[in-house]
């Protein structure tokens, strides 16, 4: 495990009490949304306040919603915010994202358990 200390990571000693005992993502698809919008700064299609703003600005939406302050609730947040930040950041549009979320969807449902999951836009 490891701590960012002004963007340098430091790593915890097994028994460092600050070392965090819980697995940080609940699901793959949380790491999944941060590393996204980490490889849209690092490439520069969004910046690194851009991202900071909107992540905010829905997590204040979800608090004023009345939303519980959960792991659940901040990685929703997240990831509204980067398909907000698509969307302006680059050609895609919310109804594209839209589509695409459905057909995913779509996919996975019929995917028998264990087996990889194919996107065939077409096959319904």
């Amino acid at each position: 495990m490891s701590r960012s200390t002004c963007g340098k990571a430091t790593l915890f000693r097994p028994e460092d009490p600050l070392a965090p005992r819980d697995p940080v993502f609940e699901e793959p698809w949380q790491a999944q949304v941060l590393a996204m919008a980490d490889s849209m700064v690092q490439a520069g299609r969004i910046s690194a306040s851009d991202w900071a703003d909107a992540l905010g600005a829905e997590l204040a939406r979800a608090e004023a919603a009345g939303q519980p302050d959960t792991t659940a609730t901040y990685y929703a947040a997240a990831l509204a915010a980067l398909e907000t930040l698509t969307t302006k950041a680059t050609p895609i549009t919310a109804e594209e994202l839209a589509i695409r979320k459905a057909d995913w969807t779509r996919a996975h449902e019929r995917t028998p358990h264990g087996q990889p999951v194919r996107l065939a836009r077409d096959a319904d």
